[in-house]
């Protein structure tokens, strides 16, 4: 199968595809003698275990350690769910920080007048809070 029938059966793009090789996650694959990369059965259930990881939101990292895991059938299973709850937790993390972020946002704009005034709460507080700070302690409301 070439790159267009690999992509279009696993649902991952040619572009990723050849990025994924260039990381080393799937392994190289055959090419004809005219350099057209050639997948089986074993690069498209690759790709396809490296789609589900992604749509999970495992990164480049988590996936080529999942990888390995899966390669290697002495694995112990505990291992494989360390590195999910691992994952888990810090999706809970991103959760709870952008919640955090959604509700500071949510009271910035409770009170922002939201008319014609140049005045705004918003504005404000974007210029007055150092980078990575998501409170709004401090504030200056109008």
């Amino acid at each position: 199968m070439n790159i267009g029938e690999a992509a279009a059966a696993t649902g991952v793009s040619a572009k990723m595809i050849r990025h994924y090789e260039s990381l080393g996650l799937l392994p190289p694959v055959a090419r004809t003698d005219s350099g057209y990369r050639q997948y089986d059965d074993n690069s498209l259930h690759t790709l396809r275990f490296i789609r589900r990881a992604r749509d999970l939101g495992f990164g480049i990292e988590e996936i080529r350690t999942l990888l390995q895991l899966w390669r290697n059938r002495q694995r112990a299973s505990s291992e494989v769910k360390r590195v999910a709850l691992q994952h888990a937790a810090d999706l809970q993390r991103r959760i709870e920080e952008m919640q955090a972020m959604k509700h500071t946002l949510e009271q910035l704009a409770t009170h922002c007048n939201g008319d014609d005034r140049p005045e705004c709460p918003i504005l404000e507080d974007l210029a007055s809070h150092p980078p990575g700070c998501h409170a709004s302690n401090g504030a200056r409301f109008r």
